[in-house]
């Protein structure tokens, strides 16, 4: 009787996920690997990657293999393992964070293969060629991955100052265009080639920066604009702290908006010009901080 009802359960699971695969058009189906343990493992990484008749995902805890059916027009197979990788487990594309990680329970913690596979291996080279060439060589391979972070996050810091610039103007328009180049930009960032604290920080700030930059792009109503500039803004002093900056970064504080709740942004420049208000109160604010590495 219990074999009869465990077959009776699989067919149920099985038809279920059938049903849930036919609900989605425009089908594009991909297999990927996805790092977990158990049982507890499949149901979270299948309810962070499943959208109701956007993207399904079926994990097998045995081959730790999951099929990706996911509507091609609507999300990719990046925008769902971001997903996963935020509710704590690893892929090959994404890296969950650390504190996510950490959380999980301890039935969960698998072995983090990816991560430090990574790590040693890079570390690994750099040591060889130093003693091998008796020469700086470790130091040019480090030196090239910096070029590397930075080259990555650079488009975005690079499109969120122009959004800033625009709203200084009070030019809706243009922080409308600027803030959809700012959600391309993001879109482009190759995770592989961030270090390990922008790797995390990156995973944490992603889904909100997004969304935030996809608010003020869909907007022409520059004080709904300002709302999301103030959320936006808490996500780039995140990853600003935690990236290499070739110049200072300065974090501004003005004490007036949101009915004197205070809003933050940043600035390359030293000389407080508020995006908040604009020409009506342009020079309200200081600097906070002054962010460099």
């Amino acid at each position: 009787m219990k074999s009869i009802s465990k077959i009776l359960v699989v067919i149920t699971v099985l038809l279920s996920a059938v049903n849930i695969f036919a609900q989605i058009k425009n089908a594009k189906t991909e297999t990927v690997k996805i790092y977990g343990k158990c049982e507890m493992c499949k149901a979270t990484i299948e309810k962070a990657g499943n959208v109701k008749n956007v993207a399904a995902v079926e994990w097998n805890e045995n081959t730790k293999m999951a099929t990706l059916q996911y509507d091609s027009k609507k999300t990719t197979q990046d925008e769902i393992l971001k997903r996963i990788a935020l509710s704590g487990y690893d892929s090959e594309k994404f890296l969950a964070p650390d504190d996510t990680y950490a959380q999980l329970p301890e039935c969960c913690q698998y072995t983090r293969e990816l991560k430090p596979a990574t790590q040693n291996k890079g570390n690994a080279m750099d040591m060889k060629n130093d003693h091998t060439n008796h020469n700086h060589g470790g130091m040019s391979s480090a030196n090239t991955t910096a070029n590397q972070n930075s080259s990555q996050l650079t488009p975005v810091f690079d499109t969120y100052f122009l959004v800033k610039d625009a709203l200084i103007k009070s030019d809706a328009g243009t922080s409308s265009k600027k803030a959809a180049e700012l959600v391309s930009a993001a879109k482009s960032v190759d995770m592989n080639k961030l270090s390990t604290e922008e790797h995390t920080v990156w995973m944490n700030v992603i889904k909100d920066l997004t969304a935030n930059a996809e608010k003020i792009a869909a907007s022409n109503d520059v004080a709904k604009q300002r709302t999301s500039f103030s959320l936006l803004s808490k996500s780039l002093y995140d990853l600003a702290k935690a990236s290499n900056q070739s110049e200072p970064v300065y974090y501004m504080h003005c004490p007036m908006f949101n009915n004197g709740k205070g809003a933050n942004w940043l600035s390359k420049e030293e000389t407080v010009k508020n995006p908040f208000y604009g020409s009506q109160m342009l020079t309200c604010g200081s600097v906070q901080e002054t962010i460099k590495k």
